[in-house]
């Protein structure tokens, strides 16, 4: 009979070797607590009293409760779980625990309790919604503040402030829905072949990033050459896809590395998406400000200019500076908002909802 290995998130509880992994890491567990963990993701979905774990546990050696509260205290710690909001171990007060996460049973083929796990079609499809719904609403940020510095300097007559503030805001939101849906469903489909939500996301939201980057930008420049007779140059593409999705990947991953408290997660997505949001401009590459600021510049008669980002780093235009730094507050917001999001999204499988 084949020992089975249980998965749950981005965790491997494998009963023959009595090993946990996260992400094909080792994590140390104590024999006893081992054993406890067995029990409650055995019967997942069920409670369990505090007598089964004085039974089966520690099988009739006479110990405190306050034993079983510090075994479930140093699970909760090596899960990165939270007492407060529990992912994994939830307390059923002066009765026991449960286990809420979504269980597979990947030894013998049959699935445990949660029946929507991180590694069905139907959470891939809502990992990756969840993802573009983020990417929408850092589209929507970040929109109304290039809207705004378009608007800054003076117009020329018969130019409406807020049509150009509507343009910018629905094209900054429309190119974040894209390539945030394809970073979110590269890092979900990652997921669902590598075994786990977040084991394989660096690579997949760069794979998601490179090919939605490269698609988006063969397709605007064929537009603008068929409409206009000429190209803009050389806006965001598959490079620039790539590393941004890639950094949202690596965000994800970290976040999830025994890191309990949801805010500490966004922040660290934050920091990621901060970094590499800076470099990629400094290397060469353009986000959306890089990218709108080339389109006005090559477009003939375009009343598009983001000069004010720019004077406010003291360059004429959007020089170098400017470009850096509206790709670090590019790449924070896109990391934080789709990382959020999908979180949640994990959050909500995790429990079973």
């Amino acid at each position: 009979m084949t020992v089975p290995r249980f998965a749950f998130a981005d965790f491997v509880l494998d009963l023959e070797d009595r090993r946990l992994s996260r992400a094909g890491a080792v994590i140390e567990v104590n024999a006893r607590y081992f054993d406890a963990l067995v029990l409650l993701v055995r019967e997942a979905g069920k409670l369990v009293p505090k007598d089964r774990f004085h039974d089966e546990v520690w099988r009739g050696v006479p110990v405190t409760d306050d034993a079983l509260t510090q075994c479930i205290r140093t699970l909760r710690r090596q899960l990165g779980d939270d007492a407060a909001a529990p992912r994994f171990i939830e307390t059923a007060p002066k009765h026991g625990y449960r286990f809420i996460a979504a269980v597979v049973s990947t030894g013998d083929g049959r699935q445990a309790a949660g029946d929507d796990s991180a590694y069905g079609w139907r959470a891939t499809l809502l990992l990756g919604g969840a993802g573009a719904i983020g990417a929408g609403m850092a589209g929507m940020i970040g929109g109304l503040g290039y809207g705004f510095a378009a608007t800054a300097a003076p117009l020329p007559p018969a130019t409406g402030a807020a049509s150009l503030l509507l343009i910018v805001w629905c094209l900054t939101i429309l190119m974040a829905l894209i390539g945030g849906g394809g970073v979110a469903f590269g890092i979900a489909l990652a997921g669902r072949m590598g075994g786990g939500p977040w084991r394989w996301s660096m690579l997949g939201g760069a794979a998601g990033g490179l090919v939605v980057g490269a698609v988006v930008k063969l397709l605007g420049l064929d537009a603008f050459n068929l409409l206009l007779g000429r190209s803009p140059g050389d806006i965001t593409g598959a490079v620039e896809g790539a590393l941004l999705g890639g950094a949202v990947g690596l965000a994800g991953w970290l976040a999830n590395r025994g890191v309990p408290s949801f805010r500490r997660r966004i922040a660290i997505a934050g920091g990621v998406g901060t970094v590499v949001g800076a470099l990629i401009p400094l290397a060469g590459g353009r986000l959306m400000a890089g990218s709108l600021d080339l389109l006005a510049r090559n477009v003939p008669g375009s009343r598009l200019r983001l000069d004010a980002i720019g004077r406010l780093f003291g360059e004429v235009g959007l020089g170098p500076i400017a470009q850096s730094a509206t790709g670090a507050f590019e790449g924070a917001l896109f990391a934080m908002c789709i990382i959020a999001t999908m979180l949640r999204a994990q959050s909500d499988l995790d429990d079973g909802t």
